[in-house]
């Protein structure tokens, strides 16, 4: 009997476990999704969307990146999006948003 309780538990907390990874996998694709749609769009497009980035860094390549932190449940959310010379978004990466 104890050891089949000790199935049940060990059952449960593995669905647990791969029902909470399924959401984040969903959440992380919807994040990408919604960042995907600024790509080739230009910077004052984005501004409008996220307002004024926190954060402006140069890169090798003489484009620049834009950082805009957001903070949810006290998370902070950084989303990082590269704009070349023309200033059209050619890039973005995300960590903690959700």
């Amino acid at each position: 009997m104890r050891k089949f309780l000790n199935l049940i538990i060990i059952s449960l907390t593995l669905y647990a476990c791969e029902s909470l990874s399924k959401k984040a996998d969903k959440i992380t694709k919807n994040e990408e999704e919604k960042l995907n749609k600024f790509l080739g769009k230009t910077e004052s497009e984005l501004k409008i969307e996220f307002g004024k980035p926190e954060m402006v860094e140069l890169i090798d390549n003489q484009n620049r990146v834009l950082i805009f932190y957001d903070s949810k449940f006290k998370i902070k959310c950084e989303r990082k999006f590269e704009i070349d010379k023309r200033n059209i978004v050619v890039g973005f990466s995300s960590r903690n948003c959700f």
